[in-house]
């Protein structure tokens, strides 16, 4: 996989420049799973089953794809710890619970206007 290299220049750091190291960052973690992963986590170290039970609906191949992109960008860290069979964990890393708290105000967001949302998609649908 190509990726941009970050050369302190600000159009890599513009998300409304198609070729921006920053739009290629957001378009990888902004899906439902990885917003999911993410608040799933919190401040919790989980194993990859720990992790699949406490999210609904999400696959095996899902999420362990979420879990390689997350680790790639430096917000998840996975610990393989040399036992048989082989534990694995994984937990948040320092901007991993930068972007959780972000994550957390898309969710507060969401309680504040379900209803709201709720009405207008009534609205429109009627």
């Amino acid at each position: 996989m190509v990726t941009k290299q970050f050369g302190d220049s600000p159009e890599e750091a513009d998300l409304r420049r198609a070729d921006s190291l920053a739009r290629e960052i957001f378009s990888d973690v902004a899906n439902k799973w990885a917003f999911l992963i993410i608040e799933t986590l919190g401040e919790r170290t989980l194993r990859f089953t720990e992790l699949r039970n406490g999210i609904e609906g999400i696959s095996h191949k899902m999420l362990t794809q979420n879990l390689r992109m997350l680790e790639r960008n430096g917000l998840v860290e996975r610990t393989v710890h040399p036992t048989v069979p082989p534990r694995v964990e994984y937990t948040l890393t320092a901007p991993g619970q930068g972007l959780r708290a972000t994550v957390d105000g898309m969710c507060d967001w969401t309680h504040t206007y379900l209803r709201h949302i709720e009405t207008a998609r009534r609205r429109f649908d009627a």
